[in-house]
Protein backbone atom coordinates (compact mmCIF):
# COMPACT_ATOMS: atom_id res chain seq x y z
CA UNK A 1 0.00 0.00 0.00
CA UNK A 2 1.12 3.49 -0.55
CA UNK A 3 1.26 5.23 2.42
CA UNK A 4 1.28 9.15 3.03
CA UNK A 5 2.79 11.28 5.75
CA UNK A 6 2.36 14.78 5.23
CA UNK A 7 4.14 17.58 7.34
CA UNK A 8 1.43 19.26 9.62
CA UNK A 9 0.83 22.43 9.45
CA UNK A 10 -0.88 23.64 13.07
CA UNK A 11 1.11 26.38 14.49
CA UNK A 12 4.23 24.94 15.72
CA UNK A 13 3.21 21.37 15.53
CA UNK A 14 6.53 19.26 14.96
CA UNK A 15 5.46 16.07 15.57
CA UNK A 16 5.51 13.60 12.57
CA UNK A 17 3.11 10.90 11.65
CA UNK A 18 5.57 8.02 11.03
CA UNK A 19 9.22 8.04 12.62
CA UNK A 20 12.06 6.82 10.13
CA UNK A 21 11.83 3.56 12.30
CA UNK A 22 8.02 2.80 11.57
CA UNK A 23 8.74 3.99 7.81
CA UNK A 24 11.23 1.22 7.99
CA UNK A 25 9.05 -1.21 9.62
CA UNK A 26 6.28 -0.74 6.78
CA UNK A 27 8.96 -0.82 4.13
CA UNK A 28 10.56 -4.33 5.46
CA UNK A 29 6.41 -5.66 5.06
CA UNK A 30 6.54 -4.29 1.47
CA UNK A 31 4.73 -0.88 1.70
CA UNK A 32 5.91 2.55 0.13
CA UNK A 33 6.12 5.41 2.31
CA UNK A 34 5.79 9.14 1.31
CA UNK A 35 7.13 11.51 3.30
CA UNK A 36 6.29 15.41 2.63
CA UNK A 37 9.79 17.19 2.76
CA UNK A 38 10.62 18.41 6.26
CA UNK A 39 7.55 16.65 7.89
CA UNK A 40 9.94 14.90 10.73
CA UNK A 41 12.82 18.11 11.18
CA UNK A 42 10.97 19.87 14.04
CA UNK A 43 11.19 16.19 15.89
CA UNK A 44 14.49 15.87 14.95
CA UNK A 45 14.69 13.45 11.87
CA UNK A 46 15.87 14.97 9.01
CA UNK A 47 14.32 13.84 5.54
CA UNK A 48 17.79 12.17 5.20
CA UNK A 49 16.80 10.22 7.75
CA UNK A 50 13.73 8.86 5.84
CA UNK A 51 15.90 8.50 2.66
CA UNK A 52 18.05 6.15 4.42
CA UNK A 53 15.26 3.71 5.31
CA UNK A 54 13.97 3.35 1.92
CA UNK A 55 10.48 5.97 1.93
CA UNK A 56 10.67 8.52 -0.52
CA UNK A 57 10.53 12.75 -0.01
CA UNK A 58 8.18 14.25 -1.95
CA UNK A 59 8.26 18.79 -2.36
CA UNK A 60 4.65 19.17 -1.85
CA UNK A 61 1.76 18.19 0.24
CA UNK A 62 0.16 16.97 -2.04
CA UNK A 63 2.33 13.96 -2.94
CA UNK A 64 1.99 13.10 0.66
CA UNK A 65 -1.87 13.05 0.43
CA UNK A 66 -2.36 11.23 -3.02
CA UNK A 67 -2.09 7.70 -1.05
CA UNK A 68 -4.16 5.22 -0.12
CA UNK A 69 -3.65 5.86 3.77
CA UNK A 70 -2.72 9.27 4.90
CA UNK A 71 -0.36 9.06 8.59
CA UNK A 72 -1.63 12.82 10.67
CA UNK A 73 -1.08 13.88 13.95
CA UNK A 74 -3.28 16.39 13.94
CA UNK A 75 -6.64 17.27 12.41
CA UNK A 76 -6.97 18.28 8.71
CA UNK A 77 -6.96 22.37 8.79
CA UNK A 78 -8.85 24.61 6.14
CA UNK A 79 -5.75 24.83 4.07
CA UNK A 80 -5.65 20.41 3.40
CA UNK A 81 -9.58 19.81 2.91
CA UNK A 82 -9.41 20.19 -0.28
CA UNK A 83 -6.91 17.91 -0.29
CA UNK A 84 -8.80 14.67 1.29
CA UNK A 85 -9.97 11.96 -1.11
CA UNK A 86 -12.87 9.59 -1.90
CA UNK A 87 -11.85 6.50 -0.68
CA UNK A 88 -8.58 7.20 1.35
CA UNK A 89 -8.04 6.59 5.04
CA UNK A 90 -7.39 8.90 7.36
CA UNK A 91 -5.75 8.15 10.22
CA UNK A 92 -5.13 10.74 13.04
CA UNK A 93 -6.00 13.15 15.73
CA UNK A 94 -9.57 14.50 14.72
CA UNK A 95 -11.72 16.11 18.37
CA UNK A 96 -14.65 15.66 15.95
CA UNK A 97 -16.80 16.73 19.06
CA UNK A 98 -15.33 19.80 18.92
CA UNK A 99 -15.27 21.00 15.56
CA UNK A 100 -18.40 20.65 13.26
CA UNK A 101 -16.55 22.31 10.32
CA UNK A 102 -14.29 19.93 9.58
CA UNK A 103 -16.99 16.85 11.15
CA UNK A 104 -18.66 18.13 8.12
CA UNK A 105 -15.78 18.30 5.45
CA UNK A 106 -15.12 14.73 5.99
CA UNK A 107 -18.07 13.75 5.59
CA UNK A 108 -18.40 15.23 1.88
CA UNK A 109 -14.82 14.33 0.76
CA UNK A 110 -15.87 10.10 1.24
CA UNK A 111 -12.39 9.78 3.16
CA UNK A 112 -13.22 6.81 5.72
CA UNK A 113 -11.43 8.97 8.79
CA UNK A 114 -10.21 6.75 11.88
CA UNK A 115 -9.53 9.08 14.94
CA UNK A 116 -6.30 7.75 17.37
CA UNK A 117 -8.66 9.16 20.30
CA UNK A 118 -11.76 7.27 19.94
CA UNK A 119 -9.56 3.57 19.42
CA UNK A 120 -10.40 1.79 22.52
CA UNK A 121 -9.77 -1.65 23.74
CA UNK A 122 -10.75 -3.58 27.01
CA UNK A 123 -8.29 -4.00 29.58
CA UNK A 124 -10.03 -6.59 32.09
CA UNK A 125 -13.42 -4.60 32.91
CA UNK A 126 -12.71 -1.73 31.79
CA UNK A 127 -11.78 0.27 28.55
CA UNK A 128 -8.66 2.12 27.38
CA UNK A 129 -7.75 4.48 25.33
CA UNK A 130 -4.32 3.23 24.22
CA UNK A 131 -3.68 5.84 21.09
CA UNK A 132 -4.31 8.99 23.37
CA UNK A 133 -2.92 8.11 26.65
CA UNK A 134 0.35 8.67 25.84
CA UNK A 135 0.01 11.69 24.68
CA UNK A 136 -2.33 12.54 27.78
CA UNK A 137 1.13 11.80 30.01
CA UNK A 138 2.87 14.07 28.08
CA UNK A 139 0.08 16.90 28.08
CA UNK A 140 -0.33 16.33 31.65
CA UNK A 141 3.12 16.70 32.59
CA UNK A 142 3.30 19.56 30.68
CA UNK A 143 0.67 21.25 32.16
CA UNK A 144 2.12 21.56 35.41
CA UNK A 145 5.87 22.80 33.39
CA UNK A 146 3.48 25.08 31.65
CA UNK A 147 1.37 26.41 34.56
CA UNK A 148 4.85 27.17 36.52
CA UNK A 149 6.34 29.07 34.04
CA UNK A 150 3.17 31.15 33.32
CA UNK A 151 2.78 31.92 36.77
CA UNK A 152 6.12 33.91 36.85
CA UNK A 153 5.48 37.71 37.83
CA UNK A 154 7.56 38.44 34.36
CA UNK A 155 5.32 36.32 32.61
CA UNK A 156 2.21 38.19 34.31
CA UNK A 157 1.67 36.05 36.74
CA UNK A 158 1.54 36.19 40.63
CA UNK A 159 4.84 35.38 41.31
CA UNK A 160 3.85 32.00 43.34
CA UNK A 161 6.78 29.06 43.15
CA UNK A 162 4.44 26.01 43.00
CA UNK A 163 6.96 24.19 45.74
CA UNK A 164 7.56 27.04 47.89
CA UNK A 165 10.35 27.24 50.37
CA UNK A 166 10.83 26.96 54.19
CA UNK A 167 8.76 29.53 55.59
CA UNK A 168 6.80 30.13 52.73
CA UNK A 169 4.02 27.76 51.76
CA UNK A 170 3.64 26.11 48.52
CA UNK A 171 1.50 27.13 45.52
CA UNK A 172 -1.67 25.48 45.63
CA UNK A 173 -2.46 23.29 42.78
CA UNK A 174 -5.84 21.93 41.99
CA UNK A 175 -6.62 19.46 39.16
CA UNK A 176 -9.88 19.30 37.64
CA UNK A 177 -10.04 15.07 36.46
CA UNK A 178 -8.31 12.15 37.57
CA UNK A 179 -7.51 10.58 34.59
CA UNK A 180 -4.39 10.17 32.97
CA UNK A 181 -3.77 13.42 32.09
CA UNK A 182 -5.07 14.80 36.27
CA UNK A 183 -2.72 11.95 37.22
CA UNK A 184 -0.21 12.66 35.72
CA UNK A 185 -0.27 16.55 36.15
CA UNK A 186 -0.68 15.53 39.96
CA UNK A 187 2.82 13.48 39.88
CA UNK A 188 4.66 16.91 38.09
CA UNK A 189 2.68 19.38 40.71
CA UNK A 190 3.38 16.69 43.73
CA UNK A 191 7.26 16.11 42.47
CA UNK A 192 7.58 20.46 42.60
CA UNK A 193 6.48 20.24 46.01
CA UNK A 194 3.03 22.01 45.28
CA UNK A 195 -0.52 21.33 47.56
CA UNK A 196 -1.84 19.59 45.11
CA UNK A 197 -5.97 18.54 44.95
CA UNK A 198 -7.99 16.50 42.60
CA UNK A 199 -11.30 16.10 42.21
CA UNK A 200 -13.12 13.67 40.24
CA UNK A 201 -16.80 11.70 39.93
CA UNK A 202 -15.35 8.39 40.39
CA UNK A 203 -15.21 7.33 43.76
CA UNK A 204 -12.67 4.27 42.81
CA UNK A 205 -10.55 6.35 40.44
CA UNK A 206 -9.64 8.83 43.76
CA UNK A 207 -9.41 5.00 45.95
CA UNK A 208 -6.99 4.16 43.01
CA UNK A 209 -5.13 7.64 43.63
CA UNK A 210 -5.25 7.53 46.56
CA UNK A 211 -3.09 4.10 46.98
CA UNK A 212 -0.72 6.07 44.12
CA UNK A 213 -0.26 8.97 46.17
CA UNK A 214 -1.01 8.28 49.67
CA UNK A 215 -1.50 11.61 52.05
CA UNK A 216 0.82 13.57 49.71
CA UNK A 217 -2.68 14.85 48.12
CA UNK A 218 -6.08 15.78 48.89
CA UNK A 219 -8.57 13.88 46.81
CA UNK A 220 -12.43 15.43 46.61
CA UNK A 221 -15.13 13.90 44.92
CA UNK A 222 -16.38 16.33 41.91
CA UNK A 223 -19.18 18.34 42.79
CA UNK A 224 -20.66 22.17 42.83
CA UNK A 225 -19.23 22.50 46.64
CA UNK A 226 -16.38 20.91 46.07
CA UNK A 227 -15.68 22.71 42.93
CA UNK A 228 -16.24 26.20 44.54
CA UNK A 229 -14.14 25.89 47.55
CA UNK A 230 -11.37 24.71 45.55
CA UNK A 231 -11.22 27.05 42.48
CA UNK A 232 -11.18 30.28 44.08
CA UNK A 233 -8.05 29.34 45.73
CA UNK A 234 -5.72 27.78 43.10
CA UNK A 235 -2.92 29.26 42.22
CA UNK A 236 -2.83 27.06 39.19
CA UNK A 237 -5.91 25.19 38.06
CA UNK A 238 -5.59 22.51 35.17
CA UNK A 239 -8.51 21.24 33.67
CA UNK A 240 -8.58 17.51 32.78
CA UNK A 241 -11.36 16.32 31.84
CA UNK A 242 -12.24 13.64 29.15
CA UNK A 243 -15.84 12.41 28.38
CA UNK A 244 -14.22 10.02 24.74
CA UNK A 245 -16.11 10.84 21.97
CA UNK A 246 -17.73 14.26 23.11
CA UNK A 247 -17.49 17.70 23.90
CA UNK A 248 -16.06 18.03 27.99
CA UNK A 249 -18.67 19.87 30.17
CA UNK A 250 -18.04 23.28 31.12
CA UNK A 251 -17.30 22.65 35.04
CA UNK A 252 -15.95 25.82 35.69
CA UNK A 253 -17.93 29.00 35.42
CA UNK A 254 -16.79 32.46 34.78
CA UNK A 255 -18.25 32.98 38.40
CA UNK A 256 -15.45 30.82 40.05
CA UNK A 257 -12.89 32.03 37.51
CA UNK A 258 -13.83 35.73 39.20
CA UNK A 259 -13.32 34.72 42.42
CA UNK A 260 -9.15 33.32 41.90
CA UNK A 261 -6.42 35.70 42.85
CA UNK A 262 -5.29 37.97 40.39
CA UNK A 263 -2.64 36.60 38.25
CA UNK A 264 -3.64 33.20 38.82
CA UNK A 265 -3.37 30.54 35.90
CA UNK A 266 -5.24 28.21 34.30
CA UNK A 267 -4.08 25.32 31.87
CA UNK A 268 -7.19 23.49 30.45
CA UNK A 269 -6.22 20.41 28.62
CA UNK A 270 -9.48 19.24 27.98
CA UNK A 271 -9.62 22.54 24.98
CA UNK A 272 -9.23 20.19 22.63
CA UNK A 273 -12.70 18.64 23.32
CA UNK A 274 -13.82 22.03 23.92
CA UNK A 275 -12.70 22.91 27.41
CA UNK A 276 -14.00 22.13 30.40
CA UNK A 277 -13.36 25.96 31.12
CA UNK A 278 -15.95 28.55 30.77
CA UNK A 279 -13.48 31.92 29.82
CA UNK A 280 -10.82 29.66 28.35
CA UNK A 281 -10.77 29.80 24.05
CA UNK A 282 -8.15 27.88 21.89
CA UNK A 283 -4.70 29.51 21.74
CA UNK A 284 -1.74 28.57 20.43
CA UNK A 285 1.73 27.73 20.72
CA UNK A 286 3.12 31.17 19.14
CA UNK A 287 0.26 33.16 21.19
CA UNK A 288 -0.66 30.33 24.00
CA UNK A 289 -2.02 33.16 26.93
CA UNK A 290 -4.56 35.50 27.40
CA UNK A 291 -6.26 37.26 30.70
CA UNK A 292 -9.58 36.81 31.29
CA UNK A 293 -11.24 38.27 34.54
CA UNK A 294 -7.89 38.73 36.20
CA UNK A 295 -6.34 35.04 35.27
CA UNK A 296 -3.87 33.83 32.97
CA UNK A 297 -5.49 31.66 30.55
CA UNK A 298 -3.21 28.55 28.28
CA UNK A 299 -5.75 26.97 25.77
CA UNK A 300 -3.05 25.51 23.51
CA UNK A 301 -5.04 22.23 22.43
CA UNK A 302 -1.48 20.73 20.96
CA UNK A 303 0.31 20.52 24.05
CA UNK A 304 2.64 18.03 23.11
CA UNK A 305 3.61 19.42 19.66
CA UNK A 306 6.51 21.43 22.16
CA UNK A 307 8.28 18.10 23.07
CA UNK A 308 8.22 16.55 19.30
CA UNK A 309 10.91 14.32 19.73
CA UNK A 310 9.72 13.01 22.99
CA UNK A 311 6.09 13.00 21.64
CA UNK A 312 6.57 11.15 17.95
CA UNK A 313 8.52 8.44 19.76
CA UNK A 314 5.77 7.77 21.78
CA UNK A 315 2.77 8.17 20.05
CA UNK A 316 4.60 5.53 17.27
CA UNK A 317 4.89 3.03 19.50
CA UNK A 318 1.10 3.13 20.06
CA UNK A 319 0.05 4.06 17.01
CA UNK A 320 2.12 1.79 14.75
CA UNK A 321 0.17 -1.92 15.39
CA UNK A 322 -2.40 -0.26 13.92
CA UNK A 323 -1.30 1.81 11.13
CA UNK A 324 0.04 -1.82 10.16
CA UNK A 325 -2.86 -3.24 10.27
CA UNK A 326 -4.43 -0.96 7.93
CA UNK A 327 -1.80 -0.93 5.28
CA UNK A 328 -1.92 -5.00 5.49
CA UNK A 329 -5.49 -4.94 4.89
CA UNK A 330 -7.30 -1.74 4.33
CA UNK A 331 -10.82 -1.44 5.68
CA UNK A 332 -10.74 -5.10 6.37
CA UNK A 333 -8.52 -4.52 9.60
CA UNK A 334 -11.93 -2.32 10.91
CA UNK A 335 -13.37 -6.23 10.60
CA UNK A 336 -10.62 -8.20 12.42
CA UNK A 337 -9.97 -5.34 15.67
CA UNK A 338 -12.92 -4.22 17.59
CA UNK A 339 -10.46 -1.72 18.88
CA UNK A 340 -9.18 -0.37 15.55
CA UNK A 341 -13.20 -0.11 14.25
CA UNK A 342 -14.08 2.12 17.65
CA UNK A 343 -11.76 4.93 15.88
CA UNK A 344 -13.69 5.10 13.02
CA UNK A 345 -15.50 8.34 12.88
CA UNK A 346 -16.30 9.30 9.31
CA UNK A 347 -17.11 6.32 6.86
CA UNK A 348 -17.82 7.35 2.81
CA UNK A 349 -20.01 10.21 4.16
CA UNK A 350 -21.82 8.93 7.07
CA UNK A 351 -21.05 9.90 10.43
CA UNK A 352 -20.65 6.44 12.03
CA UNK A 353 -18.91 6.96 15.95
CA UNK A 354 -22.13 6.35 18.06
CA UNK A 355 -20.61 9.41 20.75
CA UNK A 356 -19.69 12.06 17.44
CA UNK A 357 -23.31 11.15 16.28
CA UNK A 358 -24.97 12.62 19.60
CA UNK A 359 -23.01 15.56 19.17
CA UNK A 360 -24.64 16.53 15.77
CA UNK A 361 -27.92 14.02 15.38
CA UNK A 362 -28.38 16.75 12.32
CA UNK A 363 -25.57 15.51 10.65
CA UNK A 364 -26.74 11.44 11.14
CA UNK A 365 -28.50 10.25 7.86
Amino acid sequence: MEIGVPKEIKDQEFRVGLSPASAQALGQQGHQVFVETGAGVGAGFPDADYEQVGATVVTEAVHAWNRELVIKVKEPLLAEYDLLQAGQILFTYLHLAADRTLTERLMASGVSAIAYETVEINVGDRSALPLLTPMSVIAGRLSIQFGAHFLERQQGGRGVLLGGIPGVKPGKVVIVGGGVVGTEAARMAIGMGAQVTILDINVERLTYLETLFGSRIELLYSNAQHLAEGVPTADLLVGAVLVPGKRAPILVSRQLVQQMASGSVIVDVAVDQGGCVETLFTTSHTDPVYIAEGVLHYGVPNMPGAVPWTATQALNHSTFPFVAQLANQGLAALDQDAALKKGLNVHRHRLVHPAIQQVFPDLVA
